[in-house]
């Protein structure tokens, strides 16, 4: 057998081939890196403890406050007064009577005096009228009568009184009544006072509470958010990878979404429950137009005081020190905030609460009470906006400068101008 020794010699070499170049990676644009870190910061704090217990529990607290004011103060006082059924007219007294002095009356029938007292001594009856005539009512109660029952139950026997003596003179007493009923006043009020006055300035009230919250919930998280980076040294992951300022606006962002949800939330469920419930006495219009607003104001005031909290948590390394960089940032919060709560129930027209609500730092907490109150004219609501926006945009670049220089700082408290000089 032939031996080839082609067959069994080396194969050949193949040509080797060129590796192909690699596309270069393209960095991920602004837009995208910003809406992942805001992601992160947003599903680190729905995801925290903190957000899952409180949320829920401050709702349930609110439903809870208002249910409680609405059953204890909330809706017309109501009157149940048992008649006999011989006493219709007396029934059509009562009611009119009861709404011209802002009282519920219903009447109920009953079959006698026996009835009525079985009823009034159980409860069912809060009073019963077991005789009638020219000399006034028979009334049975279990204790007494309160001051607007009682007044409602005179004015209706005096009044029963009077028609019978218009009778016995000879007279129509429903034409005399007729004629008493078309009498009164014609006022004309210079300064005439709004109706829902009350109402208003108690949202007012409830509105700068809102607000005041938030604020002092989620503008010092975002400090401990920067200052919680820094001392793990995650920051320098990402700022290898991310700028500063994407970094920090991010995370302004991000928190902001979550305390915005939360904002949101608690006006809706006060809002509906408050009208629904006749605590707030006030047009829906009114009340969703108040709780917009308050809205709006929140976004403003969240966006100046937490670029002024990143700043502020970029400038430590600790959590011990961050009470020294921020509590002046709070105090700024604290201070028209006791301001409005304090002054505005009394005085919603004051001169202090008008210079207040257009100053940048200031307006987020004044300006919404005001706006609910009914006390701010358009002109005022349109500077304080524009001079809060303008204040916003300077603090976007000042804050975002001094991050840049403070945040990669390790160690010790970096001081201020020495951040605004790094680059």
């Amino acid at each position: 057998m032939t031996h080839n020794p082609a067959a069994t010699g080396p194969h050949p070499v193949r040509p080797a081939v060129a590796a192909r170049p690699e596309a270069p990676v393209t960095p991920p644009g602004s837009s995208r890196v910003l809406w992942l870190i805001m992601r992160r910061e947003v599903t680190t704090r729905v995801r925290s403890r903190v957000f899952k217990v409180m949320t829920p529990l401050f709702v349930v607290a609110l439903i809870l406050g208002v249910s409680v004011d609405a059953l204890f103060t909330g809706g017309t006082p109501r009157l149940t007064v048992g008649l006999l059924t011989s006493e219709a007219a007396t029934a059509d007294a009562l009611t009119s009577a009861g709404k011209a002095s802002d009282l519920d009356v219903r009447a109920v029938p009953v079959t006698g005096t026996a009835d009525a007292e079985r009823q009034v001594r159980d409860g069912t009856l809060d009073a019963a009228v077991t005789a009638t005539g020219p000399t006034g009512l028979t009334v049975i109660v279990k204790h007494d009568l309160t001051d607007t029952s009682r007044a409602v139950l005179t004015a209706v026997a005096r009044q029963q009184a009077l028609d019978t003596q218009i009778t016995n003179l000879g007279g129509d007493p429903a034409l005399v009544n007729a004629a008493i009923a078309g009498a009164g006043l014609r006022v004309n009020a210079l300064d005439p006072v709004d109706p829902h006055r009350n109402s208003r300035i108690g949202l007012g009230v409830i509105t700068g509470i809102l607000i005041y919250i938030s604020l002092m919930i989620f503008g010092p998280a975002v400090a401990q958010g920067v200052i919680e980076e820094k001392s793990s040294r995650v920051v320098e992951l990402l700022l290898a990878t991310v700028k500063p300022w994407q970094l920090m606006a991010g995370k302004v962002i991000g928190i902001g979404v979550v305390a915005l949800f939360q904002l949101v939330l608690y006006a809706i469920v006060g809002v509906v429950l408050g009208v629904a419930t006749g605590v707030l006495n006030l047009p829906a219009s009114i009340a969703a137009g108040s709780a917009l607003w308050s809205i709006l104001w929140f976004l403003l005031g969240f966006a100046l005081y937490a670029l002024l909290f990143a700043a502020a948590g970029a400038l430590v390394s600790r959590q011990e020190d961050a009470a020294g960089v921020t509590t002046p940032i709070i105090m700024v919060i604290v201070i028209p905030y006791v301001i409005g709560i304090a002054t505005l129930p009394g005085n919603p027209h004051s001169g202090l609460l008008a210079v207040l609500s257009v100053l940048p730092v200031t307006a987020p907490l004044i300006m919404p009470m005001l706006i609910a109150a009914g006390t701010a004219p358009a002109w005022q609501i349109a500077l304080a906006v524009i001079l809060s926006l303008t204040t916003v945009a300077a603090l976007v670049r000042v804050t975002g400068r001094v991050y840049a220089g403070a945040v990669r700082h390790g160690g010790s408290r970096i001081r201020l101008a020495e951040a605004i000089r790094t680059r």
